[in-house]
């Protein structure tokens, strides 16, 4: 009786222990890119409450120790300058090892579906772009689309190297800006891409860390809904974001706004406030935020009164002129009126690339913003405008200077006639004898041409803040 009691007990201590288990969030896996010169976080959950773990890095083999506290673990790992491949090794009652680890800069892209974009949907150039793509110290996490009313802690995923194969399904936005870096830097690049073809900011945006979050719930009724993902506030952060945060990363890029139209004055407001929230997520009110100003598009047959667009892009162009540490790309140079997908995915992240050599990295040389409006000065029948980020003077490709309109006292916009002069342009209408204001390209379908002497397209801007009709 006494043997078979104690084979009892064997029996069930060993069950216990078959169930027994450590584990990690789908973000730490074999192939990552860890954050260099960082405390990057390792965690993750355990079976045993009260165990203790150690994490060590193969960089300099000294073991961290933690405590197991209500299921959940985690160390601050210090990493070293770029440099790999190393190995990350978790020990508790159970070992796990990392594999196949590079330690470089990480960024994560998200957004819509221009960010969610890949060679699978096709763009310019596609196929040799896909041929080309064997870049090892390029690596890929993808987050799958899905909803969550509830803050979750892990999404389902895992770390890729790049290969002609794993590039063919990841945002190519964020694998020529990838790209881009490893090229200038020399150091491997980690892309997690988490976007949503679709989807409004409303669904990105933390309730819970939002400064006003009744605004943010007031924007989402305006949202039409719809059988794709759910328009409640929060929900795609919950589930897509928020498993991300405690990652290291050197910053965001977003590319959205397109499915903002229909409630698009809230973006002055809202757009600020996911990236404030994002940043307070991650604890560091400084990461950069390098985003993407929505194309021209023709959404409604031409119709020049249709300014909901437009809208969208002035909240953008005032975001990054009152956020700190963030940058905008412009494309109407290479939007496509036709397609709200343009296929020069190419420019796009080249251009989000030089945001962050130029302001992350700090390599000289570099201008990472077409011209940027900066202030007007009426004289008599004439209005005078100035740039910034046209310090070279600026170009007109075309005989014309386009896309400029004046109005007067009456808020009558009229097309005017435009000439450079240096880092400014003269602009002036026989229609409008006393001019007041002036709007470029401020339109859905605006295709305009004025550039900085680097090549880089001049922003949409109006100087009034008259109620649009």
């Amino acid at each position: 009786m006494m043997k078979r009691l104690l084979l009892t007990l064997v029996v069930f201590h060993l069950a216990l222990q078959a169930k027994s288990e450590i584990w990690l969030p789908s973000i730490l896996s074999d192939n990552m890119v860890l954050q260099q010169n960082s405390n990057a976080t390792i965690w993750g959950w355990s079976t045993q409450t009260t165990e203790k773990i150690t994490v060590t890095g193969s960089w300099n083999n000294e073991p961290l120790e933690t405590t197991v506290n209500q299921g959940k673990w985690s160390v601050e790992l210090p990493t070293p300058s770029y440099g790999g491949p190393f190995t990350v090794t978790i020990k508790g009652h159970q070992e796990i090892v990392l594999k196949n680890i590079q330690i470089g800069e990480v960024w994560l892209c998200s957004g819509q579906s221009n960010m969610q974009w890949s060679a699978n949907n096709g763009f310019d150039h596609a196929e040799e772009e896909v041929k080309a793509a064997n870049y090892p110290n390029i690596r890929f996490f993808s987050v799958p689309r899905h909803n969550s009313e509830t803050l979750q802690d892990n999404s389902p995923g895992e770390w890729t190297v790049c290969t002609p194969e794993s590039m063919r399904s990841f945002s190519a936005v964020g694998y020529f800006f990838g790209r881009e870096l490893l090229e200038e830097l020399g150091v491997p690049i980690g892309l997690i891409n988490s976007s949503w073809g679709g989807t409004p900011i409303e669904i990105w945006s933390p309730l819970g860390l939002v400064e006003k979050p009744e605004l943010l719930n007031d924007a989402a009724e305006h949202i039409a809904e719809n059988q794709w993902y759910s328009k409640t506030p929060g929900s795609a952060y919950n589930a897509m974001i928020n498993p991300l945060v405690p990652f290291d990363i050197a910053g965001y890029l977003w590319y959205q706004g397109e499915s903002n139209r229909q409630n698009a004055d809230y973006y002055y407001e809202t757009f600020p406030m996911m990236i404030n929230s994002w940043r307070k997520a991650w604890g560091n009110a400084d990461l950069p935020f390098y985003y993407v100003q929505i194309a021209p598009f023709d959404y409604n047959n031409n119709d020049l009164e249709d300014l909901e667009p437009a809208v969208v892009r002035d909240a953008q162009l005032k975001t990054m002129q009152q956020v700190a540490n963030t940058g905008m790309v412009v494309t109407n140079d290479i939007g496509n009126l036709k397609n709200i997908h343009p296929g020069n995915k190419q420019e796009v992240g080249r251009r989000l690339a030089l945001w962050a050599l130029a302001k992350t990295y700090g390599v000289e040389h570099i201008e990472p913003s077409g011209p940027v409006f900066s202030s007007m000065e009426v004289n008599k029948n004439k209005i005078i405008v100035r740039f910034d980020h046209a310090e070279g003077g600026l170009v007109a490709k075309g005989k014309d200077v386009l896309e400029f309109y004046i109005a007067g006292v009456d808020r009558k916009f009229y097309l005017a006639k435009a000439k450079i002069e240096g880092s400014q342009v003269v602009i002036s209408s026989k229609e409008v004898k006393e001019p007041v204001a002036v709007r470029f390209a401020f339109s859905d379908i605006a295709l305009p041409n004025l550039f900085n002497k680097d090549g880089l397209p001049a922003s949409a801007f109006r100087t009034d803040d008259w109620e649009l009709k």
